[in-house]
């Protein structure tokens, strides 16, 4: 019998548990455009330290006014090749831009990887933030709303069986198939904050909730309302990122920088055991902000911060 989930969910999710993960590039990096050195090198050792996934967003245009082009690269293209060098970590997506790409593209290009990967995608999805991308692609920057909902509808459906009969706004589709198949029963689709929806659609649309920093009394109501909306459905996982600057000083106090905190390591570790508590089950580290280089970074959340985990 075929598990509900793949490998790779199985790997990073389960309840009352807090794994980590890092968002590509493993690099700090003060303007938009990152070196992009050591990359590969960087991926077999995050595994090595026992990261359970690597992250990988999808900017298609460089919006020098945003700040952040992410690892550049096309993110299939880059997670496959990635996947050629590692054997077990998890290669998520964080997040594809639904409404920029049409749903039979993103979901055959999600399991090409996941099948040549032996099941290690995770398919985080979001509705776009960059108004200047969607003039270029002749999409209305209006429409995420409904793109982005028919989008995982339309691959909801081609998940479910064979020769699917599709009747959707983005197509239709009556005796023909996608393939491949993913590599396990199905790749979890994760949504990145709210894509323009409720949380009440999302908890029922999708596998899993991705989301941004808060304070804790908020991140608390936030799972709170997670787990009364996804309780019908069985567990849903919570995920959250962090833009991290850690210091070498194990004892610096915590100061917010942008979607995240500088701070030294043992504030840290306190921080993930309140989230833990809280209910969130996977933690993405972004290192773009570090005052340290990443690599360093990276050794020591490896070495010393996820053993409490």
């Amino acid at each position: 019998m075929k598990n509900q989930f793949n490998r790779a969910y199985r790997s990073v999710y389960q309840q009352n548990i807090l794994t980590s993960g890092l968002f590509m590039p493993i690099e700090a990096f003060a303007k938009d455009v990152p070196v992009m050195d050591s990359q590969i090198d960087l991926a077999i050792r995050a595994e090595e330290l026992g990261f359970k996934a690597l992250w990988f967003r999808d900017i298609p245009l460089r919006d020098p006014n945003f700040g952040d082009v992410g690892q550049i690269f096309d993110p299939f293209v880059y997670m496959s090749y990635i996947a050629s060098k590692t054997t077990e970590i998890a290669l998520a997506t964080g997040s594809m831009v639904l409404p920029l790409h049409h749903p039979i593209d993103i979901l055959k290009a999600a399991t090409s990887v996941d099948v040549l990967s032996s099941g290690r995608v995770i398919l985080g999805v979001a509705a776009g933030d960059r108004p200047l991308e969607f003039p270029a692609f002749n999409i209305p920057y209006a429409s995420r709303e409904e793109r982005f909902r028919d989008s995982i509808l339309y691959m909801k459906s081609l998940q479910s069986a064979h020769f699917p009969v599709i009747h959707n706004p983005l197509g239709v589709m009556t005796n023909s198939d996608m393939l491949p198949k993913p590599y396990e029963n199905t790749i979890s689709i994760m949504t990145t904050g709210y894509a323009q929806q409720s949380l009440e659609w999302i908890a029922k649309n999708s596998d899993g909730w991705i989301n941004f920093p808060r304070p804790l009394l908020k991140l608390q109501e936030s799972i709170n309302l997670w787990r009364k909306l996804t309780n019908p459905f069985g567990f849903k996982p919570y995920t959250q990122g962090l833009m991290l600057d850690l210091k070498e000083d194990n004892d610096a106090k915590a100061l917010p920088i942008h979607l995240g905190f500088s701070a030294g390591k043992h504030h840290l570790i306190d921080y993930l055991h309140q989230i833990k508590r809280i209910g969130v089950n996977h933690i993405i580290f972004y290192l773009k902000l570090s005052k340290r280089p990443a690599s360093e970074v990276m050794e020591q959340l490896g070495k010393e911060v996820l053993p409490y985990l």
